[in-house]
């Protein structure tokens, strides 16, 4: 039976060692809490590091029996991984990079080796419990190669993957010497998962000009798997928070504390020591804040709370130095014996105590320069059961798309954190209740338990979606089938794409007019009473007409702007202008300019970027580029931006070879239908056809085709036979 594999860098549990005493404490983290319904069931387990370094090997077996009793399988990583794979790469080059601080990062090609073998480490331990068919969830940046590894190995899984981090933008990644190659390794998953639709967007962004993989309505065509790219906003779990509140330790200790700090409002702040959380500027706000509110003095305190990390490391060393200066500046100036302006700590507190913080905070100040989510304030949301209080929550965390009845502000703005500080505490209750309210109704309904569930059902229906789109390979038994089939019939639709159906490509696209054996397959094709024969292309309808126009056959041209029944005139599919391509057109000249081989084909209503003759590697280079300048260019016309085979078209938004099917399948009568291309533009076609048509695709086995052949030849041979059992009967 099919099993789930949680995979991350760390196990949902913290190991500390006293004497020879192993001591274990399962993790209350957001995700912990959220996957423990999947990692718990059935066979169901859960990879990572455990956190605590040994190289004894008696112990590791130890540590490994006690946590296979709670479904985790653990990997072991070397003092030396741990600091060049972990302290390193991980946070010595990503973090920085993926939080827009890349003044921070360090490129080390020995810290890019250790994150390669450390990842290969956690692809070797999957490897060992993994079987076809099983669900992988990989979580954050430390494994962003692992996805890849794990297809190579078991290509028919299941892959999961979550950023729990910002992704930055093309600008910013595209600085990382080893980007493409931790944007294949993401691309090894089927579904890949983030906080916000700009993380998704500046990630589709790089896979299309780093890695020069095109993308629709966030899919990613690799290979022949499509990947989809969307956004899924993490909750917590809102319950627990909830009833964590009302608990008679939580009470008490707000008692406590309350009896600490006397009657002053307290804002609260609750950070990891980290440069891109904005504690300094947090602090230096609430210095100017008694400057120019001096009637707040003696008023409101600062609970600043910041959880050790990394401390040794010059940065965060630094940072440390300057938030302890900052703190005594605030209350060197500020404070009285009946009041301290900021009360610091640099240390974490249990949840009971959190809750408490929660539960007495007027204000809660969470304003990151950065932040993938932020749950922080998600719980002190949660906490509020009287609805009073009010959160100053940054624009640049994840959580702002969410919560927009926050007092939203940019964290880098000092004046606007300011006014943020005063309207807050100046804030009538009844507003305070009314904006509380709906912040809660959210987040209770979109909790962690929402987020498990909405991102394993995504994953799940992906990769029914992905089965259903295997076209299967057209062999004897189908093509059996689809002749009884079409001698049976009375009224045949017969849609054939021209270019890479029926003739090979060519650098040149005049040099793929038709020679004689197709000529006469069409003909033949044609001549049978019972066939209505369709020729639905890309193709000029001048050339295309030149060429097949003198045959008995219906034609479709441009992608159905054009359309001919035989013996009649052309006709356009409805009113169109042409008046954008004085717009477009000089762009296509400058990226034909830069790009030697490649040219222009003008149509009617459409314009065509051609780079066949193109060197390989600076054709698809360019490609990302333009596509991206026209896309950016045409986002307020009714255009769409098509990718081909070798070229790029610019055409209107509501004309594809599907409306075109359709209206000859509307029109006509037919009781079978057989429909046959190669690209992107003809699964408009199969879509449209009726269930139960005949749909091939030639060469890629992604389609919504029932089947696909190899190639031009094997598409000739098989309308050979259609010819046959025309003169059979």
């Amino acid at each position: 039976m099919a099993k789930t594999i949680i995979v991350s860098n760390r196990l949902p549990v913290n190991i500390q060692k006293e004497g020879d005493t192993l001591h274990y404490k399962p993790s209350v983290g957001g995700l912990a809490t959220g996957l423990g319904s999947i990692y718990k069931e059935g066979d169901n387990i859960w990879i990572g590091w455990p956190g605590l370094f040994t190289e004894d090997t008696q112990e590791q077996e130890i540590i490994a029996r006690e946590l296979m009793k709670e479904s985790l399988r653990p990997i072991y990583l070397t003092e030396q991984e741990i600091k060049e794979f972990y302290e390193g790469f991980s946070n010595a080059t990503l973090w920085p990079m993926f939080h827009y601080f890349p003044q921070y990062a360090v490129y080390e090609d020995h810290y890019w080796q250790a994150y390669q073998k450390v990842n290969q480490k956690f692809a070797d331990g999957i490897l060992k419990y993994a079987e076809p068919g099983d669900t992988i969830w990989i979580h954050d940046y430390q494994l962003l190669l692992l996805p890849g590894m794990i297809r190579e190995k078991l290509p028919e899984s299941s892959i999961g993957f979550f950023q729990h981090i910002p992704f930055p933008s093309y600008e910013i990644f595209r600085c990382i010497p080893w980007r493409r190659e931790l944007l294949l390794g993401m691309l090894g998953s089927d579904l890949i998962g983030f906080h916000t639709y700009d993380d998704m967007r500046h990630f589709l962004s790089s896979v299309n000009r780093l890695a020069g993989i095109g993308y629709s309505h966030g899919q990613v065509e690799v290979g022949t798997r499509i990947v989809e790219v969307d956004a899924f906003p993490m909750g917590i779990d809102y319950e627990k928070y909830e009833k964590q509140a009302i608990f008679p330790e939580t009470i008490n200790r707000e008692v406590r504390y309350r009896q600490s700090i006397g009657n002053q409002k307290m804002m609260l702040s609750i950070d990891r020591l980290d440069y891109s959380k904005g504690i300094p500027q947090r602090l230096r706000a609430f210095e100017l804040f008694f400057e120019r509110y001096p009637e707040y003095k003696e008023q409101v305190s600062l609970f600043l709370i910041v959880v050790p990390s990394r401390d040794k490391v010059d940065q965060y060393r630094n940072l440390k130095i300057e938030i302890d200066e900052l703190v005594g500046r605030i209350n060197g100036k500020y404070s009285r014996l009946s009041w301290t302006p900021v009360h610091y700590f640099y240390r974490s507190f249990p949840i009971e105590s959190l809750s408490a913080f929660y539960r007495m905070a007027h204000v809660a100040l969470i304003t990151p320069l950065r932040d993938g989510m932020n749950l922080v304030c998600k719980e002190y949301i949660a906490s509020k059961l009287d609805k009073r209080g009010v959160l100053i929550l940054s624009e640049m965390a994840g959580a702002a798309k969410e919560l927009s009845d926050a007092i939203l502000i940019n964290p880098n703005d000092i004046d606007e954190l300011v006014e943020a500080f005063h309207q807050a505490l100046s804030m009538p209750e009844e507003e305070q209740i009314k904006h509380m309210a709906i912040m809660q109704s959210s987040l209770r309904r979109y909790n962690i338990h929402h987020w498990v569930d909405l991102f394993v059902s995504r994953l799940e229906d992906i990769k029914k979606k992905q089965t259903d789109r295997q076209a299967k390979k057209l062999e004897s038994s189908s093509v059996t089938k689809i002749l009884k089939d079409y001698s049976q019939a009375k009224k045949r639709m017969i849609f054939l794409d021209y270019d890479g159906t029926l003739v090979p490509f060519f650098d040149d696209p005049l040099d793929a007019k038709p020679d004689q054996e197709l000529l006469e397959i069409i003909q033949s094709l044609a001549d049978d009473p019972k066939n209505r024969v369709i020729l639905i292309s890309g193709r000029d309808k001048n050339v295309l007409g030149g060429w097949l126009g003198h045959l008995p056959i219906d034609m479709i041209c441009e992608h159905g702007i054009w359309l001919r029944e035989q013996g009649k005139d052309w006709q356009v599919i409805k009113k169109m202008s042409d008046d954008w391509k004085k717009e477009i057109h000089p762009v296509l000249d400058l990226y034909v300019n830069r790009t030697p081989g490649s040219f222009i084909e003008e149509k009617n209503y459409s314009l065509v970027w051609h780079y066949r003759k193109v060197e390989t590697g600076l054709g698809e280079l360019r490609t990302r580029e333009l596509s991206s300048h026209v896309k950016y260019l045409t986002n307020n016309m009714p255009l769409q931006v098509l990718e081909g085979d070798r070229v790029v078209e610019i055409k209107d938004v509501d004309v594809n070879k599907g409306k075109a099917a359709a209206r000859w399948l509307d029109t006509f009568e037919h009781d079978f239908v057989f429909a046959i291309g190669d690209d992107r533009t003809d699964e408009d076609t199969f879509r449209a056809t009726p269930e139960g048509s005949y749909t091939v695709k030639v060469g890629s086995e992604i389609t919504d085709a029932r089947f696909y052949v190899e190639d031009h030849k094997a598409t000739r041979k098989l309308l050979k036979k259609f010819i046959e059992k025309s003169k059979e009967a």
